[in-house]
């Protein structure tokens, strides 16, 4: 199954929070369930700004967990994509292309070494 990474508390916003969309700047022609990986990574300043952009597009932010407290590191969750957009409504889009999102899922967390772009998990 493909997997995509995606930096903290983004991913948490996509599986827990329903964000529709995951903003890239390529395009891609893959459809269907996707895994979700959250990146090890995340600074404090990332997470700051994502949680001030959640609450734009109406998140309750004392929802999101603790940057100490986000699973980062593995598979967290899988999402439907559906559609590649260049312009969307949503106030979630903001990039060169959105990859159109739902169905989120969570799964239980699973460390597993993320790729940049869409990468293979042989055993999921």
């Amino acid at each position: 199954m493909l997997a995509l990474s995606v930096r903290q508390p983004w991913a948490w916003l996509i599986i827990h929070a329903g964000k529709p969309i995951e903003n890239r700047d390529w395009y891609t022609r893959v459809r269907g369930r996707v895994l979700i990986h959250a990146s090890k990574g995340m600074t404090r300043d990332e997470y700051d700004d994502a949680c001030a952009f959640a609450h734009h597009c109406g998140v309750n932010t004392n929802l999101i967990p603790l940057p100490a407290e986000l699973q980062r590191g593995g598979i967290i969750g899988s999402v439907e994509i559906i559609d590649c957009v260049t312009v969307h409504s949503s106030p979630w889009f903001v990039g060169f292309h959105g990859f159109v999102l739902r169905d989120p899922r969570p799964l239980p967390f699973r460390p597993y070494k993320g790729q940049l772009g869409f990468f293979e998990v042989l055993d999921a």
